[in-house]
């Protein structure tokens, strides 16, 4: 890629980390993690670690974990940790409420026993309460909070020296993904492993495809179409106790400033996978989209698009098309296709032309693939980092939403500079805070209009 801002592959190996503010340093198994397992964008989940003698002899070290967010995906992640053949233990969680940070720990006590061990001190809550979770004793910090949070959480799980793992998207807008990237550079400097909810990259299915794909089964790809087409997402009425910052947090799918849009929140991942199809991210998009069925259609009750179409281009000028949306009635479809010079592909699992060919091996569940990679990794003292391409898959989603709230072409260079920022002094945001967005004399949430949005701050 000519584009300044595109990933370029990490080193392939770095040395241990010796001055983090880690209690890992005490554990023999992340001691001697001295490896760090190369990886580039067309690596599929980016596990080529080099095998070394495991430093985790007999289980006899723990792997203390903590949860950031206590939501589905948070509570299913944990869940997954647990399942794993690693001597897991989940040591303290967070969430913005406290009844949802112990409903979680609840479910995970009545399906983990013991691998629970979660004391009431280690019970935090509001917006800020993720650093005293951060804080304890632990080696693997799981973040998996509404991505408007993510930026600050990760840097304060870096700058503590905890391995990570996070769910996408990792931020919604160009100031979260710089200092994501920034934080990566760092985690990178401490040997930390990062990994990065995009499942599909653990998934062999779509591993064995894509590496066909690089091998040029269908030769040069030309174009891509991706779909994330469904029928809606949940939405949480307002309670008669809650104030408008705890409702915009709870109800954080629906406003910008907290989720990023379906195209972040969702679409992320069969944009990713396009991007590494590709082997490279756009350099500009054109899209348009709206807010018509959405929650009575007229920001009363929900600030995002209900459907987008961008158009993306590469520095080589070939295309990626891309449909998401939420539209009751509507075809619904998840998925991707690519155009070769010399045949057609579903990512997915087929080939389709001269070379052709079908996946024929087992179809795992992605979600606990990439628990089962990050844990086996860290019991055999290897290390990999998701964390630039986990930056720039988000910052495809959010050059998108931006092209279709402005109805505008948008350059990838420009956005990741002058981005707006959605959400300024988010680090010293709590649940008694006014949240950035609110609703006008006429009840409406600010509804983004193309051809007057502004994209840039």
């Amino acid at each position: 890629m000519q584009n300044s801002t595109q990933p370029t592959p990490p080193s392939s190996a770095t040395t241990p980390s010796t001055g983090s503010d880690s209690s890992a340093t005490r554990r023999g198994f992340l001691q001697n993690s001295s490896l760090l397992a190369g990886t580039t964008l067309g690596a599929g989940a980016g596990l080529s670690a080099m095998a070394i003698p495991t430093a985790h002899a007999a289980g006899d070290d723990v792997i203390r974990v903590v949860l950031i967010g206590c939501g589905g995906r948070g509570t299913g992640a944990a869940d997954q940790i647990m399942n794993t053949k690693g001597n897991v233990k989940l040591v303290a969680v967070h969430d913005a409420f406290e009844s949802k940070a112990r409903n979680t720990i609840k479910r995970l006590s009545s399906r983990h026993g013991d691998k629970v061990d979660v004391p009431e001190d280690q019970i935090f809550s509001d917006l800020d309460g993720y650093k005293q979770a951060i804080d304890v004793d632990c080696d693997l910090v799981v973040i998996a909070t509404p991505p408007g949070f993510k930026p600050q959480q990760f840097e304060y799980a870096v700058n503590k020296g905890r391995h990570v793992f996070m769910e996408k998207p990792v931020a919604v807008d160009a100031p979260g993904v710089r200092r994501v990237l920034k934080s990566v550079e760092e985690s990178k400097k401490k040997n930390l492993m990062v990994g990065i909810g995009l499942q599909r990259r653990h998934e062999p299915v779509y591993k064995e495809t894509i590496s066909r794909i690089h091998d040029g089964a269908i030769g040069d790809v030309i174009s891509q179409q991706v779909y994330w087409n469904g029928n809606g997402i949940w939405y949480r009425n307002k309670k008669d106790d809650q104030n408008e910052m705890e409702f915009q947090t709870n109800n954080w799918y629906h406003f910008n400033w907290v989720s990023g849009d379906q195209i972040c929140e969702q679409h992320i991942h069969n944009l990713d996978v396009g991007c590494w199809v590709k082997g490279a991210y756009p350099v500009k998009c054109n899209g348009m989209g709206g807010h018509q069925q959405r929650e009575n259609g007229d920001g009363s009750k929900s600030q995002i698009f209900d459907h987008t179409f961008c158009e993306y281009t590469f520095a080589d000028g070939t295309k990626m098309f891309s449909q998401g949306r939420h539209l009751a009635g509507g075809w619904s479809h998840v998925g991707e296709f690519a155009q070769g010079t010399k045949g057609t592909a579903v990512p997915g699992g087929e080939i389709l032309g001269p070379n052709a060919w079908k996946f024929s091996g087992k179809r795992v569940n992605g979600h606990q693939q990439e628990q089962h990679d990050i844990i086996e990794a860290l019991m055999r003292g290897e290390i990999y980092n998701e964390g630039e391409y986990g930056a720039h898959s988000t910052f495809t989603a959010i050059l998108g939403r931006e092209a279709c709230y402005s109805g505008k072409v948008i350059k990838w260079d420009e956005l990741l500079e002058k981005g707006r920022d959605l959400a300024p002094g988010i680090d010293e945001y709590t649940l008694q805070s006014t949240p950035p967005v609110v609703k006008d004399a006429d009840g409406k949430y600010p509804l983004p209009v193309p051809g007057k949005y502004k994209p840039f701050a």
